[in-house]
């Protein structure tokens, strides 16, 4: 038989011209706007579902998602609802969600996102603030619309039906021109008061969205066949950036829980589901290691002798039952949000547990740091995220400690109506400085010490970072979290111990201070000098929180705490 004379040409033009190759070319040609992302995924997808409720209702296949987006976009345009007017959605996680976010942003209308935790006030200044015109809203959330803010508004949506609640007929002229927006257009504005109190409307760009899904995409390859499982707000950059957009540009199908996500229904759904992808807060996980894991093993004299004695064995075992609660095909889990616990890290990391670490902020859409499935490692927030340059400022030589600050094109346009705010957090040379001062090692991995504004200067002038004392806190027995404070001139541990750990009781007054007076010998026993508390206060309620489960330290830089005294002069 005769060769052929050129083999090499015949092989190379079969390699250039392999169609798993030319998927993953055309994947990586990533959409500028959320129009683009709209169009593309569903006309690609079209008959692939895209999202739906554990039930199986609300289900969108990506066709008939664009048909419905249409006809809402139209319905807004018939009551003057044009390009750059703001679309507010206010509810719980549902399919409806992403229907009322693209109608808005695919069309050039600006998305208001609302936290559903927020307070009555809270929303009446965000609708007020942004001009909202509009407002998706479920029935569950409606009586936080004041009749006020109710009548000022144009369209008032019911997001679960799509049903016209309230409706301003003066405003029906069919004059609401819509339009492709362009990458630097406005596409939301995400409002958030942080930790400080002080509220906060980060305005981000179609660039700056699509811009994470790239970063998304390079930090862990996703496609069609993936099943994510949807358990954090939507109105917060973290959820709705990574398990909203992202699955979108893959394909995807998100799965949304239909009643509130308690702890039974969670593990239900996820036996049910059996996502592959999930994103959550360090808490979460945290709360499965303290209250099911650890104690599991304490109790199991087989457990805690195969941990010391085959150690490999046991950690194989442990998190393949972990794997397995999770629904047993989860191949990426992201923790983001806060700080995850080291001890808990560490567990995760023996277990061969798929969990990734990422850092951000609303105002960087949030992606600036992230530490992929497998290369994870213990304490840090991982590498800079794909073309997003990132540095520390300000180094103290003696630490090495600095400032982060990125540049790229996930930075926010600003604050909203707020150019004293903005330029206070960007300098000109475009760096978004963060206020979270790290300390980077030879691999360029990060690891945050506390924030800029937490830090408390001691007595010979050295930095105390109160997140480093409340992880130590943290860790102990019968504790649930807990704040660390200056209170004239101390360091003052303010703790929210776990049920049935102390006697509220005021006959056993003495026994309460007893375990205040042990908690404090221990902290103190494991960290430095300058850091040792002064004083153990208890909290009978749980800290107050912001959507990704971060104490709201401001509420608390003055509390007196709680005890057997205080409880009784409240009753009476």
């Amino acid at each position: 038989m005769r060769k052929h004379k050129h083999p090499y040409r015949i092989r190379n033009f079969f390699t250039r011209w392999n169609p798993k190759r030319l998927l993953r070319a055309y994947k990586d040609q990533y959409p500028q706007t959320l129009r683009e992302l709209f169009e593309n995924s569903t006309m690609r997808y079209g008959n692939r579902t895209a999202s739906h409720y554990d039930d199986g209702s609300q289900a969108y296949t990506y066709s008939s998602f664009r048909d419905t987006c249409d006809r809402q976009s139209y319905r807004l345009s018939r009551f003057g609802i044009k390009a750059g007017d703001r679309v507010a959605i206010l509810s719980q996680n549902m399919p409806n969600w992403t229907v009322a976010f693209f109608t808005a942003t695919a069309f050039g209308r600006v998305a208001i996102p609302i936290l559903p935790d927020s307070s009555e006030n809270e929303i009446t200044n965000i609708l007020t603030h942004s001009e909202t015109k509009v407002i998706y809203v479920s029935q569950r959330l409606l009586p936080k619309l004041s009749k006020e803010i109710t009548d000022r508004l144009t369209l008032v949506i019911d997001i679960e039906t799509l049903k016209i609640i309230k409706k301003e007929e003066d405003a029906f002229q069919c004059d609401g021109w819509v339009k492709a927006p362009s990458a630097d257009e406005l596409a939301a504005i995400i409002y958030t008061s942080g930790t400080t109190g002080n509220a906060k409307g980060v305005m981000l760009s179609h660039r700056n969205l699509c811009h994470n899904i790239m970063a998304s995409h390079k930090a862990q390859r996703c496609n069609h066949k993936d099943r994510w499982l949807s358990i954090l707000p939507m109105a917060h950059t973290y959820e709705m950036a990574i398990d909203c957009l992202y699955p979108f540009y893959a394909g995807a199908c998100v799965t949304y829980i239909h009643k509130a996500p308690t702890p039974s229904i969670l593990m239900q759904t996820m036996k049910e589901v059996r996502p592959t992808i999930m994103c959550a807060v360090p808490l979460i996980i945290e709360k499965v290691y303290r209250k099911s894991i650890a104690p599991t093993v304490q109790k199991s004299r087989l457990l805690t002798g195969m941990k010391k004695r085959f150690p490999a064995l046991f950690y194989w075992l442990v998190g393949h039952r972990l794997k397995k609660s999770f629904g047993g095909k989860l191949r990426f889990f992201g923790i983001g949000g806060s700080k995850l616990d080291p001890e808990v890290e560490a567990f995760l990391l023996k277990c061969r547990f798929p969990y990734a670490v990422g850092y951000g902020l609303t105002e960087c859409a949030p992606l600036v740091c992230n530490a992929m499935v497998g290369r994870t490692v213990v304490g840090s927030i991982g590498i800079a995220s794909y073309k997003v340059e990132v540095r520390l400022d300000n180094v103290d030589p003696a630490t090495g400690e600095g400032e982060i600050v990125c540049r790229g094109d996930n930075v926010m346009l600003g604050y909203y109506k707020d150019p004293e705010r903005t330029l206070k957090v960007i300098d000109d040379e475009g760096w978004f400085h963060t206020n979270d001062i790290a300390v980077k090692d030879k691999y360029d991995n990060y690891y945050i010490k506390g924030r800029l504004n937490n830090t408390i200067l001691g007595p010979s002038g050295e930095n105390i970072y109160p997140e480093e004392i409340e992880q130590v806190i943290n860790a102990m027995d019968n504790v649930n979290e807990s704040l660390v404070v200056e209170q004239d001139g101390k360091l003052v541990a303010l703790v929210n111990f776990a049920e049935n750990a102390l006697s509220w009781d005021f006959k056993g007054e003495e026994q309460f201070y007893k375990t205040l007076e042990e908690l404090q010998r221990k902290v103190n026993s494991l960290v430095g000098k300058n850091s040792s508390i002064s004083e153990v206060k208890a909290m009978k309620e749980p800290f107050e929180k912001t959507a990704t489960q971060k104490i709201r330290r401001f509420k608390y830089k003055n509390a007196k705490g709680d005890n057997p005294e205080h409880l009784e002069n409240k009753e009476k």
